[in-house]
This record gives C-alpha cells, structure tokens and sequence, in this order.
C-alpha cells in the first residue's frame, strides 16, 4: 500500500492510494474523507507491473503534466503508467449499476469485498509505457518526487537520479551520489532557499546531508532504516518521529541562529588535475561571466561560472559519478547552428572527463543566462555514456584463457578527434582519443543517440605510461587525415594516421550495431625522441601555410618544438601518409621545475607554464626561443593551463589564461 497526492485536488480533499496485489496487479484507489462517514472510495485504473522476483510497487507519484503515472517497485526498476482522472473510468465504491449508495465498509449483501473491487474487471489493465529496469538496482526504489519540471528518484543504491519525461519516455539525466556511506537513500526535500536535503541512513543512524554546503545536518541513532519514520522541519523546529523495540522514539530540536557564514565557496576538496573553459554566457544586467569545468582529485568535476567584475568563482554543479581521482578533461567542439542540441541562449558541448580506474564519462552541457539564480546562469547536465575497462572485461567470452589488463589503469589525458561526423551514417559517431597509463593509445567511439561509448581501436607501442596526447585534422585538397601525437615517459613524441582505423571501425560499428573488437592502430608515422624524461604538457598548431607547430614541455624543465609538414601520397605506388620535420626547437633549462602547461597563441608566440608559478611569454624567431615576460602566479603545484583569446572593443586581440593547481587562478 502506498499514498500519493491526487492529481488536480487540493490537498486533504482527495488522496490516492496504491495497492499491489497477486501477480502484479496494481490498483489506483481514490479515497475521500467524509466527516462522520465512511471514506468514500472510488478504483480508478488497474496497472500491470513487470514480472520479477518481489512483484511490487514501493513508491509512487503524479506528474504534473497529467494524464502520467511514475512509479518505482522493489526490483529497483522505474516505471510510467497512463493514467486519466476522469469519471468515465472510475469504478466507484456505490456502485456503476445499481445506484447503492453503501459505503465501502458496509457489505453490499453479496460478501465483504468492496464494490468497486468486484467490479474491476470494467477498467483496462495498463501496461508500462515506459520501463527502466532495476535503475536503483536490486534493493529497490525508495522515493519519486517531482520539482522544477524534473523527476527525482531515491533508491536503497545510495544513489538519486534526475529525470525529465521526453514524449511519453523517461530519460535519465544525472545520477548523483550524494555522500560516501550513505547507501540507503530513503527520501529528497527541496527547501525554499535553494538547499537539497538528502534524507537516509548510514548503518544505524538516521542522516540529513544538506547538498549546498555538502555535510551532514543531522545523525540522530535510531537502529538503521527497517523501522518506520517520520521527519518533519520548518523554520521554529525539527522533528523525527521513529519506532525502536516497540515505542515509538521522538527527537525534537528547536530552529537556533545560524553563526556559520561561508566565506569563500568551495570548488573542490583536494587538488585540481585539470581544467577547461567552455565559453562565456552573456547575462542582462551581469558582467560577462566566463563558465570553467575543473577535476580534482576528490573524484569530482565542477562546473563553475568566473565574473570578471568580482573576480569570484561561483560552483555552478557537481559531476560525481567517478570512483576514483579526475585526471583529464576535453570538450567536443561547440555546438554551431547547424549542429544538433544548440542553442541559440547559451553553451552546449560534450564533455569527457577521465581518470583513475580506467573510468570515462560523458555529459551533454547546456549553459544558459538565469538572472534569478544566485549564480546568474543555469547549468543542466545530462549523463551520456561512461565505460570502465573492467566492465569490458567482464562482457568479454573466453575472458577464463586471456591475460586481465591492470585495473588500476589510469587515463591520464584526452582529447577529441575532430572531424570525425560520418554522414554516411544514421546518427554521427564521435571519437575520442585517451593517453592510458598501462602503455596504451586507445580510441572511444561514442554514439550520443544510443548512449554507448565503445572501445574501437588501441595501441601498447610505448610499453610505458603514455602522459598526453592530442588529435588534429589535416585537410588538402578535398582529402582528410585524422593524425594523433602521443607522448610517453621516456620523453618521446609519436604521430599516427588514425584515418584508417577510424573508418573501418566506423563501419564495423554501422554493421555490429555497437559492439566491436578493438582494432589495432598499427604504428606511428614518427616518432621524435624531444625530451629526456616525461612530457608534461603537449600542444598542436596550424600555421597559416599548413604546416603544423607541436610544442611539449617535460620534467626536466625544456622546452621542444618542432614544425611538421604533413605530405599526402598519390597513386598506389605513393599511397599513405607521410610527416616531414622542417624544424626543431630546443629550450633546456626553460624553467626551474616541471613544464605542466605549453600553448601556441601564434606561430611567433608561445606560452608556458611550470610549478615553479613562473607564466614565460615566448618569441620563436630564425635563432629559436627568446622570453619576452615572465609574470608569477599565486596556484602552488601546477597541474595544467588553459588559454583563450578574446577581441577587445578596439580590435586588439587579448590572450587569457586559467591555472589550476592548489587552486585556480586566472590571468
């Protein structure tokens, strides 16, 4: 048995109830109140629930579009119904027939049953119209809320999901894991000052974990969560009513004054890996506000939005779903007119994060002006794909006979092939290319309608830990070749033609409807041994003639450059790609510590950056590289950089640049 709010009656009047009986039958009753009187009641729909082990519904809600029933069950799956208020498909209580005007306590002189119920057979029994199967997995779903034109759902996973409702389907957005510990998540309460409290427990103890300032409100003892409960707050008070050895247990704490004032928000508990910048959103009345994504190594990625006017940084969202640290970010070029998903108020981009555990995810971002909000921008999030090599290994046959690969594989950069849209294709497949610390090269191929993001091709030519990598286009002459630089420990830098693994993987996606074998991405073009240690920091850039600039900076403090010349075989005797290094640039010495941060703003500039927070402006001229500034940042222990130009009001063209670190700082 369940209650639900009924739709289009104010509260108190009308209630639903919910009831799960034999082989997964669900009825939708509405009861009355009647002062002095029997409830009235009245069947309303009867609903089929999937078969499963414990065939049950646990939770239910209406949404407020009507006509649509969302409910979970105890398999952990989530579940839409049809369902329609009006009397023409109600059943009630004093009979369809008759007229009897007997309530539903009294017998109606052919048994106990009520008459609604022995009349259910005059209402359809509805099907899902749509299912997602053990989404809470097999514990069950604990709660389903509506807010903000969003469904909320909890479940005993330690996670809650957001949904919106897409035609008559349910499609997950984001799942989000609130607090580590708190695995049974039992309800959500949205408050009116913007806070989100997670209501739960953690072992014996009863848990509210407020989402705005990330800690826990409240760990009252009460035994754990198989006991029933109550919780009820406003501003005067709190209380948490809960049954212990059969009393029933009351906690009761009066509203104090707040002393607590956040100073500086937090973006991130440990140290920032990486950082990327999406673009700028333009809000009436609002300084220009520029919109980051950062990952850190507390296993989180935050969406944050800088003003230029108060210089402060404002945590739009948080991206939780990895398990371990967030090593690596790219962006898929932004959405233009002519792409799917833009729009014409704000920022859309796809966005990977990589990191510890062979981990990859995927999100579609939409950033748009909201002057209401405290942040003056709206950020939605919706989860696309993720992959774990060690799930792949488990879908594996015959993975008894093979060798597992490391499971503390970490991906350590990434970047986006571009130029990869196949129109051949129903839908385009995206490619995304990943530096691996097990001594590989891998490929992704992500299909956004579908939401699968497949490993396609690989490469272990380095046999040690790949530290970047970066993709680039090469067009001439009508003809395309996506070629790949990689960069090892040893100092080496390798450059690939990826062209052809692309596509024949794209047509063995097209052919296996998802689901290939790698395929080998066979060996480098070239491969230039640039440093004497570790590269750190990599960057590619098409010179106007082009020709290709590649600068890298290593641990031993250097600096390397070289200009490429990429040269396109004719006719099967030629046939192929070939690279031609028309220059090489070294720096030794270019700073005291580790170059972590290298980009090329022009053929004739170079930028870089190392953990001795020096920020080096550089002139390549005939005799190499020449320093023309140095400026000290404030961000100890560097870890990446990036840059953006921007046109002033005059014209003049103005080079910005963001560190991240022990901190963020940009200048």
């Amino acid at each position: 048995l369940g209650w639900a709010p009924c739709p289009g009656q104010p509260p108190g009047a009308t209630t639903a109830l919910l009831a799960s009986g034999p082989d997964g039958e669900m009825l939708w009753l509405d009861v009355t109140h009647r002062p002095g009187q029997a409830p009235w009641v009245r069947l309303m729909g009867r609903y089929l629930l999937p078969p499963c082990k414990q065939r049950w519904h646990t939770c239910a809600a209406f949404l407020p579009q009507g006509g649509l029933l969302v409910c979970g069950d105890r398999r952990g799956s989530l579940l839409l119904f049809p369902c329609s208020s009006s009397p023409g498909w109600a059943v009630e209580s004093a009979g369809i027939a008759d007229g009897s005007t007997s309530p539903v306590g009294e017998d109606t002189g052919s048994g106990s049953e009520p008459f609604c119920l022995s009349h259910k057979g005059a209402l359809p029994l509805e099907a899902p119209l749509s299912m997602l199967f053990g989404l809470h997995g097999k514990m069950g779903v604990t709660s389903v809320t509506c807010y903000g034109g969003y469904i909320y759902s909890t479940g005993r996973d330690g996670c809650f999901h957001q949904l919106r409702l897409q035609g008559q389907q349910l499609e997950v957005l984001r799942k989000h894991r609130p607090c580590k510990g708190l695995q049974w998540i039992e309800e959500l309460r949205f408050t009116p000052d913007g806070d989100l409290l997670v209501l739960g427990f953690h072992a014996d103890n009863f848990v509210v974990w407020s989402s705005r300032t990330g800690e826990n409100l409240h760990c009252i003892p009460c035994g754990g969560g198989h006991r029933s409960w109550s919780y009820c707050s406003n501003a005067s008070a709190e209380a948490f009513a809960f049954v212990k050895c059969g009393d029933v247990m009351l906690y009761h704490r009066e509203a104090e004054p707040c002393e607590q004032q956040v100073l500086l928000e937090s973006l991130h508990g440990r140290e920032i890996t990486c950082v990327r910048r999406l673009g700028v959103v333009e809000v009436p009345g609002h300084a220009t506000l520029n919109i980051f994504v950062t990952g850190s190594e507390d296993t989180t990625a935050c969406v944050l939005a800088l003003s230029k006017r108060s210089q402060a940084a404002m945590p739009l969202t948080r991206l939780s779903d990895h398990i371990s640290s967030v090593r690596a970010l790219a962006l898929a070029s932004p959405a233009g007119p002519g792409d799917e998903g833009f729009g014409d108020e704000g920022l859309c981009t796809l966005l990977f994060s990589a990191g510890g555990r062979a981990q990859i995810e995927c999100y579609r971002l939409l950033c748009a002006g909201d002057p209401a909000s405290e942040s003056a921008v709206a950020c939605q999030v919706i989860h696309v794909a993720s992959h774990r090599l060690d799930k792949h290994w488990e879908r594996k046959k015959n993975r008894h006979k093979l060798v597992k690969m490391d499971p503390e594989t970490r991906y350590m950069s990434l970047s986006v092939v571009p130029g990869t849209s196949s129109e051949q294709l129903p839908a385009p497949w995206k490619f995304l290319a990943a530096a691996c610390s097990d001594g590989s090269v891998r490929v992704f191929g992500l299909l956004e309608a579908a939401r699968k993001l497949v490993l396609v091709a690989e490469s272990f030519h380095h046999q040690r830990c790949v530290l970047k990598v970066e993709a680039f286009l090469h067009t001439w002459a009508g003809e395309r070749r996506h070629l790949l630089c990689s960069a090892a420990t040893d100092g080496s830098v390798a450059f690939w033609d990826i062209t052809s693994p692309i596509t024949d993987a794209t047509d063995a996606l097209h052919q296996a409807e998802g689901e290939i074998q790698p395929l080998a991405l066979g060996t480098p073009l070239l491969t230039i041994m640039a440093h004497s240690c570790g590269v750190n920091s990599l960057h590619i850039r098409e010179t106007p003639e082009g020709q290709y600039l590649v600068a890298s900076g290593s641990d031993d403090g250097s600096i390397h450059i070289c200009l490429l010349e990429v040269a396109l075989g004719r006719g099967e005797a030629m046939a192929g790609t070939c690279l031609r290094v028309l220059e090489r640039v070294a720096r030794p010495c270019a700073h005291a510590a580790h170059v972590t941060g290298i980009r090329v703003l022009r053929p004739d500039l170079l930028l870089s950056a190392s953990v001795d927070q020096r920020l080096t402006l550089w002139r390549r001229g005939p005799g190499g590289l020449d320093a023309l500034s140095t400026t000290f940042f404030h961000v100890p222990d560097l870890a990446e950089l990036d840059c953006w130009e921007v046109a002033e009001a005059g014209g003049e063209l103005r080079y910005y640049c963001v560190l991240c670190g022990q901190g963020l700082e940009m200048l």
